[in-house]
């Protein structure tokens, strides 16, 4: 369904959604920045707004989010859809009035650290005709055991990406996002519903695992579901035990 040439890139909207990431935020913002930098460089004319949105952070993460050049903004809203819907709101209307179909919009979270050409191989699938672009993710190894590291390795060869989606790991055209009607304020699986609203409109969805995103390897997140939940059902399959929920877990408390 793309809407417009190939070559009519003129921007890109990036929105990273954090809830408490003190201990990652750092390492999230610094890999952020060299991809930021790598496309400046690939893609010189185009502009590019990041803006970190801080949803309900209790912890260090504002005053690590403000040591960097990048838009902060602040929101209460305990919900990763509203985050992530706010965060792509606020990019564009940084960007200024353009066309819809000349901006790219793409997510990653706090927990995740992007490759340096992130973005940049993103941009060249779109320009390749894609519409939405599904990046793959894998756990922090140094999180797992050595038998789950194994595990993943074994069960997600190279150059064969599942298609799956991630909010880590995500981006699409702003007209597609525009059109229907961008995240949804639900707290959980609203990268997932997006996705399923462009294909419905007739996206043309592309699976890559070239720009593969490094998150969190931990067993509980910030979500009932997400990530976390899949990497802590591998960890029970493998390890024949459950694994025992910390104290607040999986609530955005």
């Amino acid at each position: 369904m793309s809407a417009g040439p190939a070559d009519d890139l003129a921007a890109v909207a990036v929105a990273v959604p954090v809830h408490n990431e003190a201990a990652l935020l750092n390492d999230c913002l610094a890999a952020l920045s060299a991809a930021l930098a790598h496309t400046a460089r690939t893609h010189p004319h185009v502009r590019v707004a990041a803006v970190v949105v801080l949803d309900a952070c209790t912890d260090a993460s504002e005053d690590i989010a403000r040591s960097w050049p990048l838009r902060t903004l602040r929101i209460d809203a305990r919900n990763v859809g509203t985050a992530r819907r706010v965060g792509v709101t606020a990019a564009l209307a940084a960007l200024g009035e353009m066309p819809s179909s000349g901006i790219w919009v793409c997510t990653t979270d706090g927990d995740s650290t992007v490759p340096t050409t992130w973005l940049s191989h993103q941009l060249e699938l779109r320009a390749a005709g894609a519409d939405v672009v599904l990046g793959t993710v894998r756990p922090d190894f140094a999180d797992l055991t050595a038998e789950h590291a194994a595990h993943w390795v074994a069960t997600h060869p190279r150059g064969h990406p599942a298609g799956n989606v991630h909010g880590a790991n995500l981006g699409l055209r702003a007209d597609t996002y525009t059109a229907i009607g961008g995240f949804t304020d639900i707290d959980q699986h609203e990268d997932v519903e997006l996705v399923r609203a462009a294909r419905d409109l007739g996206a043309r969805v592309v699976a890559t695992d070239v720009n593969e995103v490094v998150t969190s390897g931990r067993l509980w997140g910030r979500t009932p579901g997400g990530y976390a939940a899949f990497v802590r059902a591998t960890h029970e399959r493998i390890a024949g035990v459950a694994a025992s929920a910390p104290a607040g877990a999986s609530q955005l408390t």
